[in-house]
C-alpha cells in the first residue's frame, strides 16, 4: 500500500513538472564556447545584449556590436551577481545569464531583420516593445525596466499586459522621413508632343537605393569555417599589438604562431585562451591588445587560418634586440622574419 502511494506521488510530481514546463516555455540561447569581449560582433553579442536588457542592465540598442555601453553593462552585471568583474563574458557569466533571463532568439532576430527599433525587457508584452518596420532611427519610449531589487530573481511566469493598440507607421512619418518623389510622381514640365513617327522611350524606373544597414550582425563575412568573428577580432588585435610595424609576411607569421599553439597539445585549444595565457604575449602585458586593429591585421589572420604559415610551424618568436630571457634563446630557431626570430 505504501509503495502504491509513493508511486502515485512520484507520478504526480512528474506530471506537475511537465505542466509547468508547458506553461513556461523558454527559448534556449545559442552562446558559442568563445569568450565574448569588447570589439566582438555577431550573434553572441546580440544574445548578450538582449539578455542584459531583459533584466535591466543594458538600455542601449541591440545591434550585435560589443561597444563601451555593453562593456560597462557586463561589468555591472558581474558585480551584482558576484562574478569576477573583468568585462569578459565567459562560461560563468553565460550560465548566470541563462539562469536569470529568457531569450527569444526568433523575436530578436526578426526585429533586427525587419529594421525595427525595439526593446527587450522581461515581463513586458513584446508587441509593446517593437517599433514599426524601418524604425531603427526613430526613438520609441523604452519599456519599463525592472527594479534593481528584482534583477537577481529568475524570470517567473508573467500575466500578459493589455495589448496596446497597433501603431500606424504612416502616422509616425514626418516629411523628412518620406522617400523623395520619383520622376514618375513629380509633375513633368509641359513639352510639345512628339511626332507619331518618333518613338520616345518611357523613363526607366529608378532602382531603390539599398539602405546602409549600420546594425550588421553578419560582419564575419569571409571568415573561414570553424572560426567566429570574435576569434578573428582578438587574433587581429594580437597581431596588430605585436607586429603592426612588421612586413605583411611577418604579421601572417605571428597569426600562424597563435594557430600553431591552438593546435598543439601543450597550449590551450582556443585563440582567446592562447592569447591571454599569462606572460604569453607582450601586447597583453602592456595593454596594446586593446588597440583597434587595421584591415591588414585582419587579412593576415584570415590568410593564416587558410593555411599560410611562413614560420615553418613555429610555436615561439622573439625580438633579438629586446629579448631578455635566456630560455627563449635556448629554443631551436627556424628562421627570422622582419625583426622576429621564430622558434620551435
Amino acid at each position: 500500500m505504501m509503495k502504491r502511494k509513493s508511486y502515485r506521488r512520484l507520478w504526480t510530481v512528474v506530471i506537475l513538472l511537465c505542466f509547468i514546463s508547458a506553461m513556461n516555455p523558454t527559448s534556449v540561447g545559442a552562446f558559442s564556447d568563445q569568450i565574448i569581449q569588447k570589439g566582438a560582433t555577431g550573434d553572441d553579442v546580440v544574445e548578450l545584449q538582449a539578455r542584459l536588457q531583459y533584466n535591466g542592465f543594458y538600455d542601449g540598442t541591440i545591434d550585435g556590436v560589443f561597444g563601451w555601453q555593453t562593456y560597462w553593462s557586463v561589468k555591472e552585471f558581474q558585480e551584482e551577481f558576484g562574478l569576477e568583474v573583468d568585462g569578459f563574458v565567459g562560461t560563468d557569466m553565460k550560465t548566470m545569464l541563462e539562469k536569470a533571463t529568457e531569450y527569444d532568439k526568433e523575436f530578436v532576430h526578426r526585429m533586427l531583420n525587419e529594421g525595427r527599433k525595439f526593446t527587450y525587457y522581461g515581463g513586458v508584452d513584446k508587441n509593446i516593445q517593437k517599433g514599426p518596420v524601418g524604425s531603427k532611427e526613430k526613438p520609441i519610449p523604452p519599456a519599463e525596466k525592472p527594479s534593481p531589487e528584482a534583477r537577481k530573481e529568475a524570470p517567473a511566469p508573467k500575466q500578459p499586459q493589455p495589448e496596446a493598440p497597433p501603431e500606424d507607421p504612416a502616422a509616425e512619418e514626418t516629411p523628412a522621413e518620406k522617400p523623395p518623389e520619383t520622376p514618375d510622381e513629380a509633375p513633368a514640365p509641359e513639352e510639345p508632343s512628339p511626332s507619331p513617327e518618333v518613338d520616345v522611350p518611357a523613363p526607366a524606373e529608378e532602382e531603390p537605393v539599398p539602405q546602409d544597414d549600420d546594425i550588421n550582425i553578419e560582419k564575419a563575412i569571409n571568415v573561414p569555417e570553424g572560426y567566429s568573428d570574435n576569434d578573428i577580432r582578438i587574433m587581429a588585435q594580437a597581431v596588430y599589438g605585436e607586429a603592426r610595424g612588421e612586413p605583411y609576411v611577418g604579421q601572417v607569421a605571428v597569426a600562424a604562431v597563435i594557430l600553431n599553439r591552438v593546435e598543439s597539445s601543450t597550449f590551450p585549444n582556443t585563440a582567446s585562451d592562447v592569447i591571454f595565457e599569462p606572460r604569453a604575449f607582450t601586447a597583453v602585458a602592456d595593454g596594446q591588445i586593446w588597440m583597434d586593429p587595421d584591415e591588414t591585421s585582419r587579412k593576415a589572420v584570415i590568410d593564416a587560418i587558410n593555411g599560410q604559415d611562413p614560420t615553418g610551424h613555429a610555436l615561439y618568436y622573439f625580438n633579438p634586440v629586446t629579448a631578455t630571457s635566456d630560455w627563449i634563446w635556448s629554443r631551436p630557431q627556424i628562421k627570422q622574419i622582419g625583426k622576429h626570430i621564430f622558434c620551435k
